[in-house]
């Protein structure tokens, strides 16, 4: 036993020792663990898909089978008009940001401040798996750890070089995509696993993580940015399988079927039709019967993609439910943009599914895709902006199997992170001003409440253009003269009302030119 005399705190602190002592507990990592200890702020769970249209889904009308994004549903919320920019970098620069990707120079998002980088310095952990799309590095924007595709898409089965007893792998572009795993990039990525697939890789990452994190006192933000169902249409045989010879009924008959499950489930009204079939695609029913199941084995393929994407969520959710966070866990579901059109069928010899093959869904399946909606990604109509949106919070959303149908946009995810998180979102960081945030939060929503939405929301990409206020959206394409739609009589954009509505029309052109011309002075000055 010690028979040294007593030392009180106050003295202690007065020496060599006890400064450092004291130097070390007010330090960042003390001072997140003592606010993680008494810390009961919800953990946020992100999850994008990639090119994925507003009826793929089951609790949106689809047939594939997703039960762990419909189980989302049944204990939360399923939004009917929540917005996304309409193409992958820009949504991925309004999501991270809560500014219009205009504003913030798309993947430089600068003059800006990250979610990640908003919770990391509130305290949280912030993790994140997956498409990255943006020349920085997510460790570099305020995630703690990261693996993934730092740009655009890629082989699901090998995203590098040949290995040796494999065929070369499909790939769009000759140049090789970036990947990283934490602040390491690889230009090529070539996994040494032979049964690698990207979308399973994402997911055992995700769920490494949440092992090694999930225990912490404090509260995780993980992104979860999956690139399925994007192309190209590569899928593990078993998951095939499953959907093989479903979709020889043809993509007409796919159309009806969903929209009729769809109003049934209430996501859509019965007032509005189903818009026609787009004019450039083919009837099925006028398809020679020899090229029927090539078209089979394409939507099979996505349909499996989307398939392995839920079971991975499925996963992740699990390895919330094991860790004891379920109840306060904030989990939001959505996609980038509609579905995709376009046609990058870069091994035609090659059927879809395996690694030598690169092909992509094609404009029929993807027009049912989008059921009931007009238009693609890239495209500012409802085909292109409007996707499912899912959120679940047990602690606060008592009811579920809610559907909403209040407008959100991808611009609110950011505001929504910061209030539900106690987090102030900064006027400057890393030694530079911040632009104002663009979004409003979606908690009200959540509580149940009415919230106050936005008086204009505005799209920008390439050619296309629209603007939103209230029920009235106005929208153009390339040199094609503005449409004017009634959202609440008119949500498949089939009666162009600028002709009888002309001042109305007018107006809103204006208010988008004005923001136009915001968003470039703010850009130029970043």
């Amino acid at each position: 036993m010690s028979h040294r005399p007593a030392v009180t705190r106050r003295r202690f602190l007065k020496t060599a020792a006890g400064a450092a002592l004291g130097a070390a507990l007010v330090g960042p990592l003390a001072r997140r663990a003592r606010a993680a200890a008494k810390d009961d702020r919800p953990n946020i769970l992100l999850i994008m898909a990639d090119d994925m249209g507003f009826s793929d889904i089951g609790c949106y009308g689809g047939e594939i089978r997703t039960p762990n994004i419909d189980g989302l549903a049944r204990r939360g919320i399923r939004f009917t008009q929540c917005y996304n920019n309409a193409k992958c970098a820009p949504t991925r620069a309004s999501l991270l940001t809560g500014m219009y990707s205009q504003q913030v120079g798309e993947g430089r998002m600068s003059k800006a401040v990250t979610i990640a980088e908003v919770l990391k310095g509130a305290g949280y952990r912030t993790l994140m798996t997956g498409k990255w799309h943006a020349p920085s590095l997510p460790v570099h924007r305020g995630f703690d750890r990261y693996f993934g595709l730092a740009d655009g898409c890629c082989n699901f089965w090998n995203p590098g070089k040949q290995r040796p007893g494999e065929p070369p792998p499909g790939r769009k572009w000759k140049r090789w995509r970036r990947w990283a795993i934490e602040d390491k990039e690889f230009t090529p990525y070539t996994p040494d696993d032979k049964n690698f697939y990207t979308t399973d890789a994402f997911t055992d990452y995700a769920v490494e993580r949440l092992g090694e994190y999930g225990k912490e006192a404090g509260p995780f933000f993980l992104y979860v940015a999956y690139t399925a169902p994007h192309f190209p249409l590569h899928a593990w045989p078993e998951d095939i399988a499953r959907y093989r010879g479903k979709y020889r009924m043809g993509w007409d008959a796919l159309r009806r079927q969903r929209y009729e499950r769809m109003v049934k489930m209430g996501l859509i009204a019965k007032r509005y039709p189903l818009s026609p079939r787009d004019p450039s695609v083919p009837a099925w029913d006028d398809l020679p019967e020899e090229k029927r199941d090539g078209w089979d084995l394409k939507m099979a393929v996505y349909a499996a993609m989307i398939d392995r994407m839920d079971q991975g969520i499925g996963r992740i959710l699990a390895k919330v439910r094991e860790l004891g966070r379920e109840e306060n866990t904030l989990v939001i579901f959505l996609s980038d943009n509609g579905g995709c059109a376009e046609n990058v069928n870069k091994t035609p010899d090659v059927p879809p599914g395996p690694l030598a093959s690169y092909r992509t869904v094609d404009k029929p399946w993807a027009n049912a895709s989008n059921t009931p909606f007009r238009k693609y990604k890239s495209w500012d109509h409802e085909g292109g902006i409007c996707t499912p949106f899912i959120v679940s919070w047990p602690r606060v959303i008592k009811k579920g199997g809610q559907i909403s149908r209040q407008v959100g946009h991808i611009i609110d995810i950011m505001a929504t992170c910061c209030d539900v998180a106690g987090a102030a979102y900064p006027a400057e960081y890393g030694g530079h001003k911040v632009l104002p945030l663009e979004g409003k939060s979606l908690r009200p929503i959540f509580e149940g409440k009415t919230r106050t939405g936005h008086d204009a929301l505005f799209w920008q990409f390439g050619k296309s253009k629209a603007v939103r206020c209230g029920k009235w959206k106005l929208v153009a394409n390339g040199s094609r003269p503005w449409e004017l739609y009634d959202m609440e009589a008119d949500r498949c954009e089939l009666n162009d009302l600028a002709a009888s509505h002309p001042d109305r029309a007018a107006a809103m052109a204006e208010l988008w030119n004005d923001w136009a011309a915001r968003c470039r002075r703010q850009a130029k000055s970043s």
